[in-house]
């Protein structure tokens, strides 16, 4: 079989290399850990996405920013979120802030020669047009300016110095695209993308960014939402708004499939990069009001937090030109902008970066070139998280110690259905991938096998020590290689590596920006001032 591999990829790199790759980078939204079936749970069936990352590098080491903004700004820009202000909590409606000015992802690669499309959340500022996707390096854009809206009727809602606003938030580049109330967010979104690949002039390269509001969730009353008929599939799972969650990552994953098919179909997809993570880890129990019954079993901690379930992200990366496994690399959401960039065949030379270019190491299985990630720093709450190789410092507390703990469903019950190995070989995305990489694709042992090593197990120790950082002030020092699910403080075991660490986290105080989060503008941001609809509202 590793012959066959090979021989197709001689046979397919002048074809590769004679075009830049188009780049398919899809980003899910508040989904944990333990939602996606290629982690090991069976409560929730995700052909499409498993066929992806069972053909491609599942990236067990990839790490994000514990919330939205700060995520969607390192991803663009290649930089730590607190060295360019955008640290802490994630823009709100009607606050006049947002990205800072500089090139981000796709103005370089419009600089390339690529189309660039956004589809679904920008959530980088919008109080002036000037700060819109459109005027930020991206040729069109269907979807939402703010960090979520309601999946049917498209309305966000937010209380702002106590007053509750609530407005249209769904665009055709700034135009308000009351037309599609109604319709299933997931879908339109979906769509969107088949039709911008339909359209597409393949000679062309590509980047779609397809950020989608799956699975954040709502608006109050309706945090979450799907399609009945949907819903009806999961009667496995007994807890209302879980079965609807399920749903809703159902729903999610065909749009990966239908993504996959038009790629193939076009004949774009032996010429294409495609990502696909999640921005965060999932809230999987109510803290400050967007719960959305997702899982981030067995890691701990939830969405905002910088333990290993608020910041430890399900990725995967698949071209054919990459070798199918389960990387223990360690990989960043700042490393996307120069990766993808070197990939493309651009230019790192001049731009200041915190991101890694991991392209080689992805091609050539070599070591990641990535030995330190810095996974939080919130000067304000006095919170942060390091990686450095196996070691993990984390220090502070969200929410009083709430959000500390282990949360959301294991997915290991015995009333689930079985894996369904099958409807991962003849998903949308497992078919258009077979009839590329026919030679190559992974049979059902194979699949179990990458199933099995990309699964997390953690024991509990019952002679482990404590984390209780809402009891001490004291920092907090896990060996990751031993105890992912950070059940056993060693601070105390290692003060030379706690030391150590502590000297890393100062390098960054040192090039801190401070952050640039400003108060909510409510006179000027009501969307009654732009017929009941988000808009910029600041002239230039």
């Amino acid at each position: 079989m590793f012959v066959s591999f090979v021989s197709l990829l001689l046979a397919m790199m002048p074809a590769i290399q004679s075009s830049r790759p188009h780049i398919v980078f899809i980003l899910a939204d508040d989904v944990g850990w333990n939602d996606f079936s290629f982690h090991g749970s069976d409560e929730i069936l995700t052909p499409n996405i498993d066929a992806l990352a069972y053909s491609g590098v599942i990236l067990n080491h990839h790490y994000s920013q514990p919330i939205c903004t700060p995520t969607r700004s390192a991803l663009l820009t290649g930089r730590y979120p607190s060295n360019i202000g955008m640290q802490g909590w994630p823009l709100s409606a009607a606050e006049p802030r947002a990205l800072p000015p500089g090139k981000i992802l796709p103005q370089y690669l419009k600089d390339l020669g690529y189309t660039t499309r956004i589809v679904g959340k920008w959530h980088l500022g919008y109080y002036k047009k000037e700060l819109t996707p459109t005027y930020r390096g991206f040729d069109s854009h269907l979807g939402y300016f703010n960090g979520f809206t309601s999946y049917y009727d498209h309305i966000t809602q937010e209380s702002a110095s106590g007053i509750l606003m609530e407005g249209l938030d769904f665009r055709r580049d700034l135009s308000a695209a009351w037309d599609l109330s109604g319709r299933y967010a997931t879908d339109i979104f979906t769509g969107e993308a088949e039709r911008i690949i339909q359209e597409h002039n393949s000679s062309n390269p590509l980047f779609l960014y397809l950020s989608h509001l799956a699975s954040h969730a709502g608006n109050a009353g309706k945090l979450v939402e799907a399609p009945q008929h949907t819903i009806n599939m999961f009667h496995h799972i007994t807890e209302p708004n879980r079965k609807t969650y399920a749903a809703m990552m159902w729903k999610l994953d065909e749009s990966v499939g239908r993504v996959v098919r038009a790629l193939e179909a076009k004949g774009m997809l032996e010429n294409s990069i495609i990502v696909f993570m999640s921005d965060n880890g999932a809230p999987s129990v109510d803290v400050v009001g967007y719960q959305n019954w997702g899982s981030n079993y067995p890691l701990r901690g939830l969405k905002t937090t910088q333990w290993e379930g608020g910041v430890r992200t399900p990725a995967v990366i698949w071209s054919p030109i990459l070798e199918r496994r389960v990387s223990s690399q360690l990989i960043h959401v700042t490393d996307w902008l120069p990766t993808l960039l070197s990939a493309a065949g651009g230019s790192l030379q001049g731009i200041v970066l915190d991101g890694t270019d991991q392209w080689s190491a992805l091609v050539g299985k070599e070591a990641s070139p990535r030995r330190e990630a810095l996974l939080q720093y919130d000067e304000v709450k006095r919170t942060y998280g390091l990686r450095r190789d196996n070691w993990k410092l984390t220090n502070g507390s969200n929410y009083g110690g709430e959000a500390d703990g282990y949360y959301g469903h294991t997915g290991r019950e015995f009333s689930n259905p079985p894996y369904n190995v099958t409807a991962v070989i003849h998903s949308l995305a497992g078919e258009a991938l077979a009839s590329l990489l026919s030679s190559t694709t992974p049979d059902e042992d194979e699949i179990l096998q990458l199933r099995a090593a990309a699964t997390v197990t953690c024991s509990v120790k019952v002679d482990a020590i404590p984390c209780h950082p809402v009891k001490s002030s004291n920092p907090c020092l896990f060996d990751l290689a031993t105890d992912p699910c950070e059940t056993n403080n060693l601070a105390s075991v290692y003060p030379e590596v706690l030391h150590e660490m502590l000297d890393l986290v100062s390098n960054y105080e040192v090039t801190l920006v401070p952050q640039l989060n400003k108060p909510p503008d409510v006179e000027g941001s009501d969307p009654r001032n732009f017929n009941n609809t988000w808009s910029p509202w600041i002239v230039a």
